[in-house]
């Protein structure tokens, strides 16, 4: 009985720990980075056209073809590391659901070539650093900012 009472607490403890932790480890899923267009704080998905990447605003996850695959990954491929993201035109793929953009990949090419841009564009938060024309992909401050970011001037990509 003595035994049975010890699993018991020590199952409860498993159980309640798992479920604090699963609390805490969803906060942050979800939340656009900074550099993020401001007002779709609802999307799951950005089209960088000149990277011919996607953007996986729950995961926090690049989309883009390596050796011929579709592969994800925190950060962009090493010729795109230095990339400037708050001037890079990101359209919004606002209808698109499930967990494969790139099976629209050929239509989103087509539609947004290399060097598209839409009407006007913000960011959610300011580039770090201002005057400072170096930025890492890899800055993300997950804040909403302040919405006074500095966008490209181009528009919303709205999809």
């Amino acid at each position: 009985m003595k035994s049975l009472k010890h699993l018991l607490t020590i199952l409860s403890f498993f159980a309640l720990s798992f479920s604090y932790a699963q609390v805490s480890v969803n906060v942050n899923i979800g939340t656009p980075p900074s550099w993020g267009p401001s007002g779709y704080n609802d999307v799951r998905y950005y089209y960088l056209p000149d990277l011919e990447t996607y953007y996986d605003v729950n995961t926090s996850n690049y989309i883009y073809v390596s050796n011929g695959k579709w592969i994800q990954s925190r950060s962009l491929p090493r010729a795109y590391r230095n990339y400037d993201l708050y001037n890079e035109y990101k359209v919004v793929l606002t209808d698109y659901r499930g967990n494969r953009p790139y099976d629209n990949y050929k239509v989103h090419k087509v539609k947004y070539g290399k060097g598209y841009k839409g009407g006007p564009q913000k960011t959610i938060g300011q580039k770090p650093g201002k005057g400072n024309n170096k930025h890492s992909h890899d800055d993300h401050d997950n804040g909403h900012g302040n919405d006074k970011g500095h966008g490209n001037g181009h528009g919303k990509g709205k999809h």
